[in-house]
């Protein structure tokens, strides 16, 4: 697949965004830049904003104060970013119509989408299984058909809400390879995860947030080996964060 970020959607500029819903605060003066790369992996316990702050970023919660942009500009580039939701939502329609109906989306030429469904399909491991009925699929086969149906749009940048949450390993190892997949073909990947072992076996950097603060951010191994923050050595020793 010919995709990759282009420095027309990056960077994404967090400067100084806080987003409060009465008097609980959610996102809390995050000033953050995300970059052309590796996967940036966003990691901390429930609650500590990580939904929340991808969800900004896509536009889909406005922030309190600060601003956030795309290569500077105001809203993210239409079809050149995508969500998938920790639950995604499947049409009803087989896999391969999930597909068909976001193709046409994007604008793919009718004469192109059969080829691109195969080729999708074969991504995401789901070879074979296209005349499934989406909704009769396994909660692993339907988080990998929600990634397969965000890259049919083509996006520079692929953003996922902990993406393998409640699935067990054999599921999560074939989402952590899409991953890998994506992002070797140059879409920039942020994902969010509690799941340390996945940070660490996917991520370029990490950001760890906490209570909806932005507590350390690095490279994954100077992150791994030498949190420079109280919270980050007890987050990564297995202690709660509290």
């Amino acid at each position: 697949m010919n995709m990759r970020a282009l420095s027309s959607e990056l960077p994404i500029r967090f400067e100084d965004v806080s987003l409060t819903r009465g008097a609980v605060t959610l996102l809390d003066h995050i000033t953050l830049e995300i970059e052309a790369g590796a996967p940036t992996v966003l990691i901390g316990p429930n609650g500590s904003g990580k939904t929340t702050l991808l969800r900004a970023a896509m536009g889909l919660v406005a922030p309190t104060r600060g601003r956030i942009t795309w290569g500077g500009a105001e809203k993210p580039p239409p079809n050149r970013c995508a969500f998938v939701f920790q639950r995604p939502a499947m049409l009803r329609r087989s896999a391969a119509g999930n597909l068909r109906y976001a193709l046409a989306v994007a604008g793919v030429p009718h004469a192109k989408r059969k080829g691109r469904i195969e080729e999708l399909l074969r991504l995401v491991a789901l070879d074979g299984l296209g005349k499934r009925p989406a909704r009769l699929m396994s909660g692993g086969e339907q988080q990998r058909l929600a990634l397969a149906r965000a890259l049919a749009l083509g996006p520079a940048v692929l953003l996922l809400d902990e993406p393998t949450a409640s699935l067990d390993p054999a599921a999560t190892k074939a989402i952590e390879d899409v991953v890998r997949a994506v992002a070797a073909s140059g879409i920039k990947v942020v994902m969010s995860t509690h799941d340390l072992g996945e940070a660490r076996r996917v991520a370029g950097e990490i950001v760890l947030l906490h209570r909806g603060r932005l507590v350390e951010r690095s490279k994954a191994t100077e992150f791994l080996n030498s949190p420079k923050t109280e919270e980050a050595r007890l987050f990564i020793s297995g202690e709660l964060l509290v």
